[in-house]
C-alpha cells in the first residue's frame, strides 16, 4: 500500500501541472503533439519511456482489487498500451492535437490530480 501511496503523489503532481500547464499556455500543447509526430526521434523516444513506464507500473503494481489502487493499475495498463500503439502505429499520436486543444483535458487532469491527491496525501 506505501507504494501505491507514492504513485498517487506523483500521478496527483504530475496530472496537477499538467492541468495548470494547460490552462497557462493553452497554444503550446498541440504544438507538442504535432513536433512529436515531425520528428521520428522524438515521437520513439516518447512511445519508449511511455512502454517503459506501463510495464514496470505493470510488473511491480498489478494489483486488482475493489478500491482506489485499481486505478493505479489501470494508468500502468494504459501507458503500457499507448506506448505500444505509438511503437506499431505511430500516426496514431494525431488523435493527441485536439485533446490538448481544448481545456476540457485541463479538467480531467484536474480532476484525476485531486483524485490522487486525495487518496495520496490525506487517506
Amino acid at each position: 500500500m506505501e507504494f501505491s501511496i507514492l504513485l498517487a503523489k506523483i500521478f496527483a503532481a504530475i496530472y496537477l501541472t499538467a492541468g495548470l500547464s494547460i490552462i497557462i499556455n493553452p497554444k503550446f500543447y498541440p504544438r507538442i503533439c504535432d513536433d512529436m509526430v515531425k520528428n521520428v526521434a522524438v515521437l520513439y523516444l516518447y512511445a519508449f519511456i511511455a512502454l517503459v513506464f506501463g510495464m514496470v507500473m505493470v510488473t511491480y503494481h498489478n494489483i486488482w482489487e475493489k478500491s482506489w489502487v485499481t486505478v493505479i493499475t489501470l494508468f500502468g495498463w494504459g501507458a503500457l498500451i499507448k506506448g505500444f500503439m505509438i511503437l506499431v502505429f505511430p500516426k496514431s499520436l494525431k488523435i493527441c492535437k485536439p485533446m490538448f486543444s481544448t481545456r476540457y483535458f485541463a479538467i480531467i487532469a484536474f480532476i484525476i490530480a485531486v483524485f490522487f491527491g486525495y487518496f495520496g496525501f490525506f487517506a
